[in-house]
């Protein structure tokens, strides 16, 4: 221990009274202004120049342009081809190709041909024609002696196929129609098969879209929207009678709705107090005064009958679903059903 009063040894200074060193540092720092170690490898360069704004971009087929070398090892662009639908389930299901003797098409409408003053059933019988070229598509009265139903379901006797199908046109079972039906087909042999009804169907919902947006009680466009907001218009959709009818009815009202974005509620004409209920319960959800959508083709229902429940409720009726390109589309899809069940039972 050093005596007291002596001076510490300093740094750089002399050895201390033992004799020993200080150690020193190994190496003398950088100065500033030294230059910094360079690395051993130089960074790889790219050995491409990347193109410059201005230069001309390389054209379909491999070829340079202005002069610029063409890359050996480049093939040409592939083209853009067309947007052709292919076939099979992608395709529209009313659109059909048949065999040249495939069955005829029957269309049986309800009533008798002078009350068809508006032609329901010639326009149908042309909406389905262009849904299934080359087919024979024939148009059958229940009443009356002009254009009678019995007159188009001839076919050939000696033949293993049926010789027509005939589609009601109605969008659900209708107990007077339908047996007047079920009498002329069963006089007319076992050549004759009979197609199902129209709805349900999501065609349905967009014909009764149509004629609402005829009469000025909807918008024309489909809503963008999935809300269903108040203080529009709310909408009843009017069935046939019977059970069948009013579950079709139910459908096309939960499809309407989501088109338009307002409240919509079913009811069945064979059920006055359901078209009450109804209208109260769009009363209730805040809409405004109701309009009526008869999800009927026309025919198998008298106007009167329509006419009298607008004036009674008050509420604006939009017209029925008559000729609507859908009504005819339907036919086509039911022909095509009834036909590929033939090919089934066939097999």
């Amino acid at each position: 221990m050093s005596p007291a009063g002596e001076a510490l040894p300093q740094r750089g200074g002399p050895a201390s009274p033992t004799g020993e060193a200080l150690p020193q540092r190994g190496a003398p720092l950088p100065q500033r202004g030294t230059p910094l170690p360079q690395r051993g490898t130089p960074l790889p360069q790219r050995g491409t120049p990347l193109p410059q704004r201005g230069e001309p971009l390389p054209q379909r087929g491999g070829g340079a342009a202005d002069g610029a070398s063409e890359r050996q090892d480049s093939a040409p662009l592939p083209r853009r081809t067309g947007r052709t639908r292919p076939a099979g389930r992608h395709r529209s299901p009313h659109r059909l190709s048949v065999a040249s003797d495939a069955p005829a098409l029957v269309i049986a409408v309800p009533g008798a041909a002078e009350a068809d003053t508006a032609g329901v059933g010639a326009e149908v019988a042309a909406t389905a024609s262009a849904s299934c070229p080359g087919v024979d598509v024939r148009v059958g009265y229940l009443e009356g002696t002009t254009d009678p139903l019995s007159d188009c379901l001839d076919g050939p006797d000696d033949s293993e196929q049926p010789g027509c199908v005939v589609v009601p046109l109605l969008l659900s079972p209708n107990v007077r129609v339908d047996q007047a039906i079920s009498s002329l087909t069963a006089d007319a042999g076992e050549h004759v098969i009979v197609a199902a009804h129209l709805a349900p169907h999501p065609l349905v919902a967009e014909g009764l879209h149509a004629r609402l947006a005829e009469a000025g009680l909807v918008r024309h466009a489909r809503s963008s929207g999935l809300s269903i907001s108040t203080g529009g218009r709310g909408i009843v959709v009017l069935s046939d009678v019977g059970e069948e009818a009013a579950s079709a009815a139910a459908v096309a009202a939960v499809l309407l709705a989501s088109r338009l974005s307002v409240p919509v509620m079913p009811a069945s004409l064979g059920e006055p107090v359901s078209i009450a209920d109804a209208v109260t319960r769009l009363d209730m959800s805040g809409a405004a005064s109701p309009a009526l959508a008869p999800c009927l083709i026309g025919p198998e229902v008298p106007a009167d009958v329509l006419k009298s429940l607008s004036t009674a409720l008050g509420a604006p009726i939009a017209a029925p679903l008559g000729s609507h390109q859908a009504v005819g589309q339907l036919v086509a899809i039911r022909y095509g059903a009834a036909l590929a069940r033939m090919s089934l039972a066939a097999g």
